[in-house]
């Protein structure tokens, strides 16, 4: 009878440990409504497939399960997923999801077309591109564009779906450091989806002067500002302040020959 309630004591112990566990793997972050002009000056294309909202992050959730990680990126639009032929549920959308594994490591280099770096206590050490181009397609441009330091430390998901105002994407665990995702530190940059990119921009859409069918505008000819609609700030809580603290990471100055006085310098956010 002791050794009955022993035993019992601790399979209760062991499955209250796994359950907070379970738990503990995953992470959920919130993000202002409207923000979705970069560093407060950035309209949308003029073509109707550029929806109000679809580039507007609400909400980003990675969770672990089954050997994989999913990862949901709400935005404030149904999707569109009728244009340009692609096959996932959406196709307007370029997301880059920067994970930050290790405190003492990582690089501070934004990506081809991004127009942005991070600081040195942010350094990346992962950055999980969902796209809703073929995977091929997105390995190429990889291979092509990227530097060979940093090519190791980009994964491409095994599947990408869209949904309602959802997008998901599926990775390998094995494809991230082992660790508690809950200590990670994260970034979600929202960009367009270009298939005909500019030769040094990895499948993203131009922010320009002045907006145009498929140009984003209201930043810079020169490409000195960041190309990027929306992040997450602070604390991931979607707080209205939070909206300012995204302005104030994307501000950005330009020398007179088109180049950055001032980059835009990204902060991770972390889970509280």
């Amino acid at each position: 009878m002791k050794h009955s309630w022993r035993l019992a004591v601790l399979v209760g112990l062991a499955v209250g440990l796994f359950a907070a566990a379970a738990v503990a793997q995953e992470v959920m972050f919130k993000d202002p409504v409207g923000d979705d002009n970069g560093p407060g000056t950035y309209t949308y294309p003029t073509d109707t497939v550029y929806r109000a909202g679809s580039f507007d992050i609400t909400s980003f959730k990675m969770k672990a399960a089954g050997g994989k990680y999913q990862l949901d990126i709400g935005v404030n639009s149904n999707l569109e997923d009728k244009c340009w032929s692609m096959q996932y549920g959406f196709c307007v959308q370029m997301v880059f999801v920067f994970v930050k594994t290790d405190p003492a490591t990582g690089h501070t280099e934004g990506l081809p077309g991004l127009s942005l770096q991070f600081a040195q206590d942010s350094a990346w050490n992962k950055c999980i591109i969902v796209s809703p181009q073929p995977s091929t397609r997105v390995k190429s441009e990889i291979d092509l564009k990227v530097a060979k330091a940093l090519q190791g430390d980009i994964v491409v998901p095994d599947h990408v779906r869209g949904a309602g105002r959802t997008i998901s994407a599926w990775v390998d665990a094995k494809d991230l450091p082992a660790g508690d995702i809950t200590k990670w530190g994260y970034q979600v940059v929202m960009q367009s989806n270009e298939g005909f990119p500019d030769k040094d921009a990895l499948l993203t859409r131009r922010v320009n002067e002045y907006e145009g069918q498929h140009r984003f505008g209201g930043g810079n000819d020169s490409h000195c500002n960041p190309q990027v609609m929306d992040i997450l700030a602070g604390n991931g809580t979607g707080d209205k302040a939070e909206a300012d603290l995204q302005h104030k990471m994307l501000a950005y100055e330009c020398n007179p020959d088109g180049t950055a006085k001032k980059m835009a310098t990204l902060q991770m956010v972390y889970k509280k």
